[in-house]
């Protein structure tokens, strides 16, 4: 794919983004809140630019992008990229005063984290440095609430407000104890060290052996913290208080082997044939992760054939992750009927991958049918399942019809 055709298909989101030349070394890191609004200034020809950057976009020959929740968690990225791959045109940030760091007591025994300008040989763990100490500020804040940590110096008898607030676990009265205490240390190094994907992958399993084991209240727990790390901050998160009861209900109903945390829906949008398209939606843990959101411009089929342009998403979507090595789904959706349900299926099949559960849900009768069932499941037509479902299958919808009506306005206007 060429850089000019990746620059389009870069989202509008916070985010980093790495610049590299035709060997694929990264020559250059960067943050942005808007990561499409940033990239692109750089291929303005109107735009001044420095000796650096003139030399800087004389070698990039290709793009990629990491999507993050928030510009203060693409700070906390950036810096540990540019640590790591050491980019040719990056400025050297040097170990002084002049830059803040993230520092994780590790020689206390209930660890706190702070900011300091101040690196020592002290038993601590130092993360960074990072260049604008506001945006860390904000990164720290964020941080607390998703990892509640102690942050006075010295252990009180009693708790404090930060505990009643939540932003503190109340170690000094034994709330917690240091094992568990630790846990949520590792799993904050982990966020620190980018690795969000892992932590998140271990939570999803964490939340998903306590409500097997009915600990409800622990998953409602784990959940949040999910939520918190998958959810831009500052927006309002969605009332998904009552998932795990339905979760539960949901692998019961369908006899699945473990609970539907992971969901992937899908649906196609076409007039007459023209301009087809595809959608996939992601929910991990009842709640839409936009980020891994999925749209296909149907390219094999030229009639109008639902079933052929659900072959085809299906087919590229699940190939792909077959190719990469990525984890499947616990749960199929497919927006349709029975015949839209075998396709499916048969797309999974040609794949060696028949173990992954697929149900569809029609929208005349707002039926759900299984694979190994004739009639449609017996539901009651207000119940939390069918509701839910429902939700998937209109986020599919929309984000289908959002994407086609893109495409003929495009062509409206050529």
């Amino acid at each position: 794919m060429g850089i000019k055709k990746k620059l389009k298909d870069i989202p509008k989101s916070p985010g980093v983004y790495l610049m590299k030349d035709a060997d694929g070394r990264v020559l250059y890191i960067g943050k942005a809140k808007d990561l499409f609004k940033r990239v692109a200034s750089y291929f303005q020809e109107y735009r001044p630019k420095t000796l650096r950057q003139t030399q800087l976009m004389q070698n990039v020959k290709d793009l990629d992008y990491i999507l993050t929740t928030s510009e203060e968690e693409a700070l906390i990225y950036e810096a540990n990229l540019i640590k790591e791959k050491r980019p040719k045109y990056n400025v050297d940030l040097k170990d002084d005063k002049s830059f803040p760091f993230l520092k994780l007591t590790l020689d206390e025994k209930f660890p706190r984290l702070m900011i300091t300008r101040r690196k020592k040989d002290d038993g601590a763990r130092y993360f960074g440095p990072y260049t604008r100490v506001k945006l860390l500020r904000s990164a720290q804040a964020i941080m607390k609430s998703i990892f509640p940590l102690r942050t006075c110096r010295k252990m009180p008898e009693n708790v404090c407000l930060s505990y009643h607030i939540g932003q503190c676990l109340g170690p000094c009265v034994k709330k917690i104890d240091e094992k568990e205490y630790r846990e949520i240390i590792r799993q904050l190094i982990l966020f620190l060290e980018g690795k969000k994907t892992r932590l998140l992958r271990e939570l999803v399993q964490e939340m998903e052996e306590l409500s097997r084991e009915e600990r409800f209240e622990d998953a409602a727990i784990v959940r949040n913290r999910i939520a918190a790390l998958s959810e831009v901050p500052g927006k309002k998160m969605r009332d998904y208080s009552g998932w795990g009861d339905v979760a539960v209900k949901l692998k019961r109903l369908l006899r699945l082997s473990r609970l539907p945390l992971r969901i992937e829906a899908f649906d196609v949008s076409n007039i007459q044939g023209k301009e087809a398209t595809g959608s996939m939606v992601y929910f991990c843990n009842g709640r839409p992760d936009k980020s891994n959101y999925r749209r296909f411009r149907i390219k094999g089929v030229e009639d109008i054939d639902d079933y052929a342009m659900i072959r085809e998403i299906v087919r590229r979507r699940y190939k792909r992750l077959k190719e990469e090595g990525e984890p499947y789904p616990d749960l199929i959706i497919i927006d349709g009927g029975k015949g839209h349900l075998k396709t499916a299926y048969d797309e999974l099949m040609r794949l060696n991958l028949r173990s992954i559960p697929v149900i569809a849900i029609a929208k005349r009768e707002e039926s759900i049918f299984m694979l190994g069932s004739k009639k449609a499941l017996d539901i009651n037509k207000d119940s939390q399942i069918l509701y839910f479902i429902q939700q998937i299958r209109d986020e599919a919808h929309r984000f289908a019809l959002k994407y086609h009506h893109k495409l003929r306005e495009k062509n409206i206007h050529k």
